[in-house]
């Protein structure tokens, strides 16, 4: 299936969305030498152009984003001692169960519930030389009353690893490089995070900030939706709603990609919405990235490609670094500022922006 068009921008005359994004399929990739250049040529389009897409074709069976989608209802309704039970206060590892109002972005309160997994591994030994996000590794906490939460989030994140991973080859060979060409910095230890996400109707919040504007700080977050729209995407014209396409993800690069391509390819700024009363809306997110302990290279792009970078955001309020550990736990400290007071009081950067 041949990618949808990229929808002309239009005035904005309110705050409804202004467009919407394209839709690749990903068996393109595998569909002969002219059908290949093409879904390249459109991929690195759609990530700077728009900076998300629908992904369709991508071989994750139905069946199991079904699961998924269920497993993490049957987290949220389970009673609230229980989930307090593994709340992320009580990990230094950002890992476990947000309640809705605990999760800042940009100063806010972000109105969804949540549950933070990353990769299960040992706790790194700590000394004075140690850098601080060494501490960001260890293992996930879970919910007693839901045994079947850990082995059906681990299988969804070995699984959502593999895309991601084929899916940035795709990317590097778009911006002309060898499709392993991120492969130092990512294999052994990806930083592999998934959010299951709850957020309640408006009834029930103080405001429509589901989650504030903001960018995602690894090389690709790979989304999947229920049915309820709120998702919504930063054009120069307006917001775009990524509305829901069933069985798709949605996907956008992160800060890692734009700083590797020099600007050419711009992590978007992104927010949620909150469901009208009487709904909520449920997503379960994966944020692939690289190992803690790399730096991102900066990749010498072809001369047609290079000669349209732009370098990287400037924002004082959300610097970038090529470090990648720093640059993780940066938005880890800010988003938590719990977490960041009980196990990152030494540092400097638990401040708010």
């Amino acid at each position: 299936m041949a990618a949808s068009p990229l929808v002309s921008w239009a005035a904005p005359e309110s705050s409804a969305p202004a467009a919407s994004i394209p839709r690749l399929d990903l068996r393109r990739l595998d569909a002969g030498p002219a059908e290949r250049e093409a879904f390249l040529a459109e991929l690195r389009d759609a990530a700077r152009d728009v900076g998300f897409f629908h992904l369709v074709g991508h071989g994750i069976p139905a069946a199991e984003i079904t699961q998924v989608q269920a497993l993490a209802r049957r987290f949220f309704a389970l009673p609230l001692p229980e989930k307090q039970a593994v709340a992320m206060v009580r990990s230094p590892h950002f890992r476990g169960y947000t309640a809705a109002g605990r999760e800042i972005t940009r100063g806010a309160p972000d109105w969804r519930e949540q549950f933070d997994v990353g990769a299960e591994r040992e706790v790194l030994p700590q000394t004075a030389a140690s850098p601080p996000w060494s501490r960001l590794q260890g293992p996930n906490q879970w919910p007693v009353g839901l045994p079947d939460l850990r082995v059906g989030l681990l299988r969804w994140q070995a699984a959502v690893t593999q895309l991601g991973i084929r899916l940035l080859r795709a990317f590097a060979l778009a911006l002309g490089q060898p499709e392993d060409v991120f492969a130092p910095i990512y294999q052994g230890a990806p930083n592999q995070h998934i959010k299951i996400i709850r957020y309640p109707g408006r009834e029930a919040t103080q405001g429509e900030q589901g989650v504030g504007a903001h960018k995602d700080s690894g090389f690709l977050t790979l989304l999947v939706q229920d049915g309820q729209s709120g998702l919504e995407v930063e054009g120069p014209n307006g917001w775009i709603a990524a509305e829901p396409v069933e069985g798709s993800f949605v996907v956008n690069i992160g800060e890692l990609l734009e700083l590797a391509s020099n600007g050419y390819l711009r992590a978007t700024i992104h927010r949620v919405v909150t469901p009208p009363a009487g709904r909520d809306r449920l997503s379960v997110a994966f944020f692939l990235g690289a190992r803690h302990d790399a730096t991102v290279p900066l990749l010498a792009l072809p001369p047609d490609l290079a000669s349209e970078a732009r370098g990287p955001a400037s924002d004082p309020d959300n610097p970038l670094f090529h470090e990648v550990g720093r640059n993780y736990l940066k938005g880890r400290l800010r988003s938590h500022p719990d977490v960041a007071a009980r196990f990152y009081g030494d540092l400097a950067e638990t401040a708010p922006a």
